[in-house]
């Protein structure tokens, strides 16, 4: 059974690879689709919001099965920022790189019991023809290096985050035990039993 994973971003779709590589199913891209191109306004205050819209409008616009998620990244001691819009922090025209450089300045030199936040993942499942989205979310606890980590397991802020119980960012952590530990892998592994349903 083809799902498409409603992103155009590599890092993410090995990972959804990985967390659904136990299920009879192939991992499409939207670049896969020749929906690359795409864009689904993200406007939404929530990520529940964020992920039903994107699911809704690319499991139309596919006719396939999709799964689209919205991960937020919140900080305590910003007042939660970046919150919902990890992607938008500190304004357009920003690089990735450039994004975790400004959350680290904004934190200047806070000890790290004060350095707490959290990855929240919410998933969403849609069905082509349906109205009704599934979401699950996932919550994953931690606290925001003092420094930047120069492992190459991970994306986004990964090199910035280290995980609850953890003293190295999550892009220094395997991808087998991020996968297992995960905001997106706890939601993943709460989609799985639903996926599992539709590919019988």
């Amino acid at each position: 059974m083809d799902i498409l994973i409603g992103t155009g971003n590599a890092g993410k779709l090995r990972e959804y690879e990985e967390l659904l590589a136990g299920l009879p199913v192939r991992c499409l891209s939207l670049r896969d689709v020749g929906l690359a191109d795409m864009e689904v306004s993200e406007d939404g205050t929530t990520l529940e919001a964020n992920a039903g819209a994107k699911v809704a409008a690319y499991a139309q616009a596919s006719g396939l099965l999709t799964l689209a998620d919205d991960t937020g990244l919140f900080v305590d001691a910003l007042g939660g920022e970046p919150g919902v819009y990890p992607a938008r922090y500190g304004g357009s025209g920003l690089t990735t790189a450039q994004r975790r450089q400004k959350l680290l300045r904004e934190l200047g030199s806070a000890p790290f019991a004060q350095r707490t936040a959290r990855f929240v993942c919410v998933i969403a499942l849609a069905q082509p023809g349906l109205d009704a989205v599934t979401t699950v979310k996932g919550i994953c606890e931690g606290h925001i290096a003092l420094v930047e980590d120069d492992g190459d397991n991970g994306f986004g802020y990964d090199p910035i985050f280290i995980p609850q119980g953890y003293d190295i960012a999550w892009s220094s952590v395997p991808a087998e035990e991020k996968n297992r530990i995960s905001h997106r892998g706890q939601a993943a592994r709460q989609i799985i039993p639903i996926l599992e349903q539709l590919a019988t």
